[in-house]
This record gives C-alpha cells, sequence and structure tokens, in this order.
C-alpha cells in the first residue's frame, strides 16, 4: 500500500513542472497588449497606418481569413519542435508586426504586416494550448487552463484601459503609442516563458509523429468535439456580435448598457475564473458534462433575451437588472465551458500529434468567428430574437453531441485517471488509453 502512495506522490510531482504557472502570467502580459487594440481595432489601425476605414476594414477582414493557412504549418511545427519553440516564434512575429504597423503608410506595407500578424495571431491559441498539454497532466490541466484563461481575461481589460487613459491624453498619436505598448507586452510575455520546461513525453510518442493530419482526419470522435465547439463558438460571438445589435437596435436601450455588459463579463471572467473551475473539478464533474452544463447556461442566457424582445421593457431600470442577470447567466457559462472543452481537447489528442490536433480545434473558432457576423445579422434582419433561438439550438445539439461521444473518448480525457501501481511495480507512462 505505501508502494502504491509513493508512486501516486511520485507521479503528481512528476507531472508538476517547475515554472508552469509562469503561463498565465505570461498570458496576462499577452493580454493587456490584446486588450490595447482589440476593443478599437478599426480606429487603431486607421490612425497607426493612416489608411481610411474602408481599406483597413477589408484588409483586416482578408487577411484574417487568409491567416488561418498558417494553422495547419504551426500544428505540424508544434509536433516536431514542441509547443514553446513555435510560441517563441508567433510572439517575435507579432512583436515586429506591431512595432511596424506605425510605419506602414502605404496600402501594399500595411496588407503585408497584417498578413504576416494575422497567420501568428490565428496561430497562437492552438499552440498555447498545446503548451499546456505539454506542460500539464490531469487536473492540473484544468487548473492551469483556469488560471491561464482568468489571467488572459483580465489582461485584456487592463489593456483597454490602459489604450483608452493613452489615447485620452495623446489623442491620435496616442494610437502610435499603443502599438508600441502592444509589441513590447509580447516582448515580456515571451520571455516570461523562460523558466517554462515541457514534462517528459511519453516513449511511443515518435512512433506515429508521420501520420500527419490523416490521424486527424480519421479521429471520428475527436472531430464530433471540434464540431461541437463550433456551435458553443458562435455563443461566444454573441457577446461581442449580436448583444450590442440586439440592445440598440430590438430593445432601443442606452448604448452605455453594452460597455457595461463587457465590463461585467470581462470583471467576472478575470475574478472569478479560478474560483469556478475549481468547484467543477471539486465536484468530480467529466469535462464533457461541464462543457455541455455551460452550453446549457448559454441556452437559459439566450432564452432569457427572446423574453426580453417579446416583453421588451420601457422601464430602463428594470431592462439593466434583467440585462445584468443575463450576462452574469451567460458568462457563468462561459467558466464553466471554456476550462473543461479546451482541456477536453487538449487531453483527447495523441501526445505525439497533439499540434496537429489543436490547429483543427482552432479553426472551429475561427470559422465561428468568420460565420457569427453576418449569420447573425441575416437572421436579425427577419426578427430580432431568432439569432437567439438558433443559438439555443445550437448550443443544445453540441451539449448532446458532447454526452453522446464521451464513451468513445481517451478516459483520461473525459475525466482525469487516478495512477494506480501494484507492489514493485515500475509506474506506467502517462498513455493515450481509450474508455470502453
Amino acid at each position: 500500500m505505501q508502494n502504491v502512495i509513493d508512486v501516486q506522490n511520485a507521479q503528481k510531482r512528476s507531472d508538476r513542472t517547475p515554472g508552469r504557472w509562469s503561463l498565465p502570467v505570461a498570458a496576462a502580459v499577452n493580454g493587456v497588449g490584446t486588450g490595447m487594440y482589440i476593443p478599437f481595432t478599426l480606429v487603431f489601425f486607421h490612425y497607426v497606418t493612416g489608411l481610411s476605414f474602408t481599406v483597413v476594414g477589408t484588409v483586416l477582414t482578408v487577411t484574417g481569413l487568409a491567416g488561418l493557412a498558417a494553422l495547419p504549418a504551426a500544428g505540424a511545427a508544434v509536433d516536431r519542435y514542441g509547443a514553446k519553440p513555435v510560441q517563441y516564434v508567433l510572439y517575435g512575429v507579432r512583436v515586429a508586426g506591431f512595432a511596424l504597423y506605425p510605419l506602414a503608410h502605404s496600402l501594399a506595407a500595411f496588407a503585408a504586416v497584417a498578413l504576416v500578424t494575422a497567420a501568428a495571431d490565428r496561430a497562437f491559441p492552438a499552440v498555447q494550448q498545446s503548451l499546456i498539454g505539454e506542460v500539464a497532466r490531469g487536473a492540473d490541466r484544468d487548473r492551469l487552463q483556469a488560471a491561464t484563461r482568468a489571467l488572459q481575461n483580465g489582461g485584456n481589460g487592463a489593456g483597454a484601459l490602459l489604450a483608452s487613459l493613452v489615447i485620452a491624453f495623446a489623442g491620435p498619436t496616442g494610437y502610435t503609442w499603443a502599438a508600441w505598448g502592444n509589441a513590447l507586452s509580447f516582448a515580456v510575455a515571451a520571455l516570461l516563458l523562460r523558466p517554462l520546461k515541457p514534462l517528459r513525453a511519453s516513449a511511443a510518442a515518435p512512433a506515429r509523429r508521420r501520420a500527419g493530419y490523416r490521424l486527424v482526419l480519421a479521429d471520428r470522435p475527436f472531430l464530433v468535439v471540434t464540431g461541437a465547439n463550433f456551435l458553443n463558438a458562435l455563443s461566444y460571438s454573441a457577446l461581442s456580435v449580436l448583444f450590442p445589435l440586439f440592445l440598440l437596435e430590438w430593445l432601443h436601450a442606452p448604448a452605455a448598457l453594452t460597455g457595461s455588459a463587457f465590463t461585467v463579463n470581462t470583471v467576472l471572467c478575470a475574478l472569478a475564473g479560478v474560483y469556478v473551475g475549481s468547484r467543477v473539478r471539486r465536484a468530480g464533474a467529466r469535462r464533457t458534462r461541464a462543457a455541455a452544463l455551460g452550453g446549457t447556461l448559454f441556452s437559459a442566457a439566450f432564452a432569457a433575451q427572446i423574453v426580453l424582445g417579446t416583453v421588451r421593457p420601457a422601464s430602463g431600470a428594470v431592462l439593466g437588472v434583467a440585462l445584468g442577470a443575463v450576462v452574469v447567466v451567460y458568462t457563468l457559462g462561459e467558466l464553466i465551458h471554456s476550462p473543461a472543452a479546451e482541456v477536453l481537447a487538449v487531453s483527447a489528442a495523441p501526445e505525439e500529434a497533439r499540434g496537429r490536433y489543436m490547429a483543427a480545434y482552432q479553426i472551429s473558432w475561427s470559422l465561428a468567428k468568420a460565420v457569427a457576423p453576418s449569420l447573425f445579422t441575416v437572421l436579425f434582419t427577419a426578427d430580432g430574437r431568432l439569432p437567439w433561438a438558433v443559438l439555443i439550438a445550437t448550443s443544445t445539439v453540441a451539449a448532446a453531441l458532447l454526452i453522446r461521444v464521451e464513451h468513445r473518448l481517451p478516459a483520461d480525457a473525459v475525466r482525469p485517471v487516478p495512477v494506480t501501481v501494484a507492489r514493485d511495480a515500475a509506474p506506467a507512462p502517462a498513455g493515450h488509453s481509450v474508455a470502453a
């Protein structure tokens, strides 16, 4: 019995890499940089480059879609070289891109810088998820994912506030300073990753590395998880795309409520993310079930929007309180869904092809972001409540898919499996076992 306990303790120590918490800190600094331009993207690049809003919008759309082509290459690079070196390359590209934006005054120069930077931006989340998979196992992945997301959200809010202050004091010139500040934040975030070292890979990993993306396309359970994520990713776009449109054009509410909704969401994600994640883990929930629960909360929030869109409260106070409650329920769904879904995908990927798997998974996020604006606006023109009804359907289908596929996913992906080793037996390496 003592041997079993000793092996379990040794496994826990081996699964905890020194410096792994530098990843959430780096994510917070990275979030500061991202937050400095995301809330005012068009205005930011208009003032930084001097090009018209129309040109800036067109270039960002085209380069954003073209940047998706970098995902397969990034995934293959992660499997060949490891996530940390690829992360350094992406940080370097982003540092150079934002440092050069203020100098890119011609259309050709702006398009070239935007294309390279967009490729790095699109690949970054997939590589970061792969890095989490390399530096943590079991429940530690859930903790690290929750902490990383919480601190990144906090960084986003701090970056937006910092950029607002710089622009308020420096005027249009402040956008240039914000661009260079963004480049600096990415450089600092890269330096913060230096203490981070990946866990030792299993001995079986190199044998299947040459399978490439054929392995991903043949993994039907993982493709189901990716498809379910696409449906849930539409819900994530609702707050930034659909909520303001519904608020202003259907409910005729004050524009200030839109900013308040973003503030509530950002603050709750930053302050409550780790706590909610720990409560879900302590409850012993399967990651598939936790992700499904998050999607169900999305559906509840969207159903409340339909009710509000039908009743249309005349009182501003009533409407404000109701919308606040909707945002809280929506954010709670996000806090439960995000860590569970992301770690589920990381853990369901074979160790030797994790980069490619995460690249395929990230495409579901990118496609949802590309589809959401046109989908929501088309549905909204028919009826302001129709987009919410469609989102209820997509969230429900996603939850059902996750629950249905869980028995076909690796057991340690659905729920961390404790290590139990018989007396005098050597501990088995962390493998990719499939649930019966």
